[in-house]
Formats: C-alpha cells, sequence, structure tokens
C-alpha cells in the first residue's frame, strides 16, 4: 500500500439500517452516554466490559435510563441485527426462541447474548442523526440548502435524498460535527477531565479505535481493499500521522482527531455516488401516458458484496419484475413508485419504500430491516427481520417477521395481516438471510410514537377478508405452500370460502342448464371478473403482464412473457393467476345471488 493518499468514509449501514427514524429517547445524550461508558468499564466483570451483556444493558436502560424494557431490547437487538452473523446462527437462535414456552424462558436465553460495548455505545449515539432540533429546523439546517442541493445527485427530484438515513452527505456531516463527541465517548475514564472531556494529553486506546471501525473505513491510492479504520490507522507508515505510540500502544486525541478529519471523503459505495456514477439498469420502461420515465440504478459492478445498493425511482403503471444477482443481499430503496407492482424476489439486506403510491410490493426475504415512509394506499408482502413505519396512510402489510412491527409517528389506518405467498426459491432464501417462521410477531406491533399511544392506529385484517395471493411467475426451486402456513382463524376462512365455491359449482352443474343458459351465465361470471378486476385495479396488473402485440408473436388468448435486464427472467404465469383471480368472480357472483 502507498502511504500516501489515504481515504477514509462513514459507513452507510450503520445509520440507513441502524438509526432508527425517529428522535431518541432524551437519556442517549452525550452526557448520559458518558456516564455509560464510565460505569460499564467499573463493572467489567459483571458483564458490561469489553462485552455488555444483556442483563446488564437492561439494568442500566431500565432503571438508570428509565426506558421501558421492551423498548431497551429493541435497540439491542437492533445492534445486534447489524453484526455479520451466520445465517445458521441466526436460526439457531430462531429455534431457541420458538421453543421457549414462557416469557421467563426468553429472558433466560436473552441472558446469553451480549454485545461489543465500545460500538454499542456509538450505535446509541448515531440514534441522534433523527433527533429534531427547534434551533436547526428555525435557521434552516434542518431542510435541504442549496449547497446540499447541488451536492446530492438525484435520480428524480430533489427532494430524493433527504431522508437521512439513506442521505450519505448526512452521515458524513454528522460524524464531523460530532468526532470529538464520539472520540471522547470511547476514551477510558482516567483520560478526561473532571467535566468528562478529553484533554490535551489524552490518549486512545487501539480497543476504542478497532470499536470506530464501526463507522469508518477506507483504502489508499492504488489498492482496490477496503480496510476497517484500525487497520489503517495502525499501518506502520501511518504511524506519525495517526499519533500511534508503539511504546504506549495508543494513539493521541489530538493528533487522531486531526487525522480523521484531514482524510475523511464522501463515501464511494454511498447513495449519492451510486446515484452519480452507478450503473442504469432498463429494468423497467417508460409507459405510454405517464410523464416520467422510471429510474433505476445500481452499483453492483463496483461494490464489494457488503456495499451492495441498488435505488429505483418513478416506476409507474406498469410490472417490474426480478430475481437477479444484482438484488442478492443489496440494500434497497424504492422511490415516488406509483400504480405499480413491483417484485424482488432475492435475498435482500435492507428495503425502504418511500413516498408510493397505490402499489403492491413483493419482496424476498429482507436480511435486517424493511421500511415504510410517506406511503400511502400501499400493498408490501414480505419476510423481514424487522418492518418499521413512518408517514404512512392506509397501507396493508403481510408480513412475517421475528420482531414486533415498530409503528413510528404520523401513521394512519395500517392494516397488518399474515404473510399469505410463495415462490419457489423462498425458503432456500430465507435460509441465505437466516429468516425462519417462527417466532412471528406479525400481530403484535409496538408504537413507538411520541404523540399518542393510541392502538386504533392499526388494525389486523379481518379473516373473512383474507385472500392468499399468487405470485405470477415461475421460477426454479422447491417451495410449494407459504412457510409457516397461515394462523388457523385464516385458514378457516379459507377454508369456508372454497366450501361455498364448491357448492356453487355444483348448484351450477346440476341446474342442467341449456346451452344457450350455460353461454348466459358465462358472459355474467366473465362481467362480473371484469368488474372486479377494473374496480380492484388488478386490471392493469394483467395488462402488464401480457407483452404488447408489437412484441408478441403469439396468437390472442392467454400469454406468457419473460422480464430481461441482466437479470434471471420470471416467466409469468397468467393462467394461474386467472384461475385464482376468478374464483373471487365465482364468490362474488354467488354472494349477489344469495
Amino acid at each position: 500500500m502507498d502511504s500516501s493518499g489515504v481515504l477514509l468514509w462513514v459507513k452507510a449501514e450503520p445509520f440507513m439500517v441502524g438509526a432508527l427514524q425517529i428522535p431518541p429517547p432524551s437519556k442517549f445524550s452525550l452526557h448520559y452516554l458518558k456516564k455509560i461508558a464510565t460505569y460499564v468499564r467499573t463493572r467489567a466483570i459483571e458483564g458490561a466490559y469489553p462485552r455488555l451483556s444483556w442483563s446488564t444493558w437492561r439494568h442500566i436502560a431500565c432503571g438508570k435510563l428509565q426506558l421501558a424494557k421492551d423498548v431497551a431490547w429493541l435497540y439491542f437487538e437492533i445492534f445486534d441485527s447489524l453484526s455479520m452473523k451466520s445465517p445458521e446462527k441466526r436460526l439457531e437462535w430462531s429455534e431457541i426462541l420458538s421453543n421457549c414456552i414462557s416469557e421467563d424462558e426468553i429472558e433466560k436465553q436473552r441472558n446469553q447474548l451480549s454485545v461489543d460495548t465500545l460500538q454499542f455505545l456509538l450505535f446509541l449515539y448515531i440514534q441522534q442523526l433523527n433527533k429534531v432540533s427547534l434551533r436547526t429546523s428555525l435557521i434552516g439546517e434542518e431542510w435541504p440548502s442549496p449547497k446540499t442541493r447541488s451536492q446530492s445527485p438525484d435520480l428524480s427530484e430533489k427532494s430524493s435524498c433527504h431522508n437521512k438515513n439513506w442521505n450519505d452527505y448526512s452521515h458524513q456531516a454528522f460524524v464531523c460535527d460530532h468526532l470529538s463527541d464520539l472520540l471522547e465517548l470511547l476514551l477510558d475514564p482516567e483520560q478526561l477531565s473532571v467535566s468528562f472531556h478529553s484533554t490535551r494529553s489524552s490518549v486512545v486506546s487501539q480497543e476504542a479505535v478497532v470499536a470506530l471501525s464501526f463507522l469508518l473505513e477506507g483504502t489508499v491510492s492504488g489498492a482496490r481493499k477496503i480496510y476497517p479504520l484500525h487497520e489503517l490507522a495502525l499501518w506502520q507508515p501511518l504511524h506519525a500521522d495517526s499519533g500511534f505510540s508503539q511504546s504506549s500502544k495508543t494513539f493521541s486525541f489530538c493528533k487522531l482527531e486531526a487525522w480523521l478529519r484531514a482524510h475523511l471523503t464522501g463515501n464511494p459505495f454511498g447513495t449519492s455516488a451510486c446515484l452519480k456514477s452507478g450503473k442504469k439498469l432498463a429494468w423497467a420502461h417508460q409507459v405510454e401516458g405517464t410523464t416520467k420515465r422510471p429510474k433505476i440504478a445500481c452499483n453492483t459492478h463496483v461494490a464489494p458484496r457488503t456495499h451492495r445498493m441498488v435505488v429505483m425511482s418513478q416506476v409507474c403503471k406498469q410490472t417490474l419484475a426480478k430475481s437477479s444477482d444484482t438484488l442478492l443481499g443489496a440494500h434497497v430503496r424504492i422511490h415516488r413508485c406509483s400504480e405499480a407492482f413491483i417484485y424482488l424476489l432475492s435475498p435482500l439486506r435492507s428495503v425502504t419504500i418511500d413516498k408510493c403510491r397505490n402499489s403492491t410490493f413483493v419482496l424476498g426475504p429482507v436480511e435486517t430491516a424493511l421500511h415504510l415512509h410517506s406511503c400511502d394506499s400501499v400493498k408490501v408482502i414480505a419476510v423481514c427481520h424487522r418492518l418499521s413505519i413512518s408517514s404512512t396512510a392506509s397501507c396493508t402489510l403481510h408480513i412475517l417477521t421475528p420482531m414486533r412491527p415498530l409503528i413510528l409517528s404520523g401513521n394512519q389506518s395500517i392494516t397488518f395481516a399474515p404473510f399469505h405467498t410463495h415462490y419457489p426459491m423462498l425458503e432456500d432464501h430465507m435460509a441465505r438471510t437466516g429468516l425462519a417462521t417462527v417466532p412471528n410477531y406479525w400481530d403484535n406491533p409496538m408504537i413507538l410514537c411520541r404523540e399518542n399511544s393510541d392502538s386504533s392506529v392499526f388494525q389486523l385484517l379481518p379473516p373473512c377478508e383474507f385472500y392468499v395471493f399468487v405470485i405470477p411467475f415461475e421460477m426454479e426451486g422447491d417451495t410449494t405452500e407459504i412457510p409457516g402456513g397461515l394462523p388457523p382463524e385464516y385458514q378457516t376462512a379459507l377454508s369456508q370460502r372454497e366450501q361455498k365455491i364448491q357448492v356453487w359449482q355444483k348448484t351450477v352443474k346440476e341446474a342442467h342448464l341449456t346451452k344457450d343458459q350455460r353461454k348466459q351465465f358465462q358472459v355474467l361470471v366473465e362481467n362480473k371478473f371484469y368488474e372486479w378486476l377494473v374496480n380492484t385495479g388488478h386490471r392493469q396488473q394483467l395488462d402488464s403482464l401480457v407483452p404488447t402485440a408489437a412484441g408478441s408473436k403469439q396468437a390472442a388468448g392467454p400469454q406468457t412473457h419473460r422480464m430481461y435486464g441482466g437479470g434471471h427472467p420470471l416467466e409469468s404465469r397468467l393462467g394461474r393467476t386467472l384461475a385464482a383471480w376468478e374464483t373471487w368472480a365465482l364468490l362474488l357472483l354467488y354472494k349477489t345471488a344469495s
């Protein structure tokens, strides 16, 4: 490596996935976190340092910070989910929890868990990313300035990067503005003054710099490899610059801070770089009658596997379907889509659905977080580790998740429902992301909004309104049914409906209709079916699955087409979809007749 040209940047994932999209508890301020940092070091033998056990964090969070126990566990679990555990370890943990028959047993298992103490303190501090400041709101810093707008390239429009969790400029600014605080948080207590601040003689331990690698990484010019911060800081040719002393095995606080500031630059694998120089994908095409062209970009051709990102914007009035290596393990942001049906059937690292309207999203398993923000009349179908919702209205979420769904601020009329579909590779994809079918807390959300804790903000889908969802594409794979099955009341509702349809079909068969009567009846069924397709918007979805006349060599009738664009093709299965939906028409006719 060349000792010149060191580049450091702020890692995206801790902010994109780790920072909750709500103002943090007031006790997560630097003042209290410094007190915790001192406290844990004095209780090292009690499971507080260098690893922080759940039981010790529960004692600190509930006893000293006055947090509710479920909130304390929430932050502990979110941080734990960011660790690079193998899928096998995650599945093993799910199995352990599923075998617990009481809360006491669950708590006993949680007590076996621990996290890196210093990294956890940094994780708690970066929750300030979404802190709302009255002062900065008044002077305008909470809102995009012209400088920010010119810096942030965008696929769609100026507001696209205002989501702080996805804006790498916000990540970099946060670390630069709070770098002294972050370093002080990691100092041994004897390195702090009586007022808990550093001095000119303060030194930083190697363990602290290793912990800071949770937020920072980098490279050297001419090297393709990415290094964690501590490896660069400890590299011998850089000791003079980074302030490392071979004799004391520590870093000078002042020199280390100056070195970090001098070499911090933009994240080459962040959202901005992806939008500015990422590969543009032709996964969707402009639809006649729409004024905006769909825009999809990714960085997977240049980014390491753990830094993959796909951003899609303004997919309108069409169906987009992908099962692709491009999506594998990627952070995905879906922005400003409307009247669209989007299928992303690959294992995903995280997904943010932002400012979308009247659309359906069917996702492969999401390893970390699925977040909805400012959406309206959207349906999401997914297996995910964590679901959170903010500023969203009239949305239905068919979810399988081992964490309680998080209802943040500004939501209205949210409906939770059981996961109700499958595709052939689903169970394989779940295994690759470490997601199991149990435990499943889809029906037990946690309300975290400060304005109220009114449970009327959400409802569970009534079983009488429940139908399974058919994914209209063919793939290779072994999954043939919904993983984990359905809750008994929903399975019962389906069975009763099937019985009604069978009775109706038997009645029609035994009516011994004449040929003309059968034709009239067929017209009645088709008209009812067409009426339902139009009223529900499914007509548009079916139309988008059928290729245009110019692109089809087949005769009229049920058709299939493949969706290409750099990934595995998905062959639409219209026959199966129509068969499933025609049962609706029969049932609607049955209700009308009765």
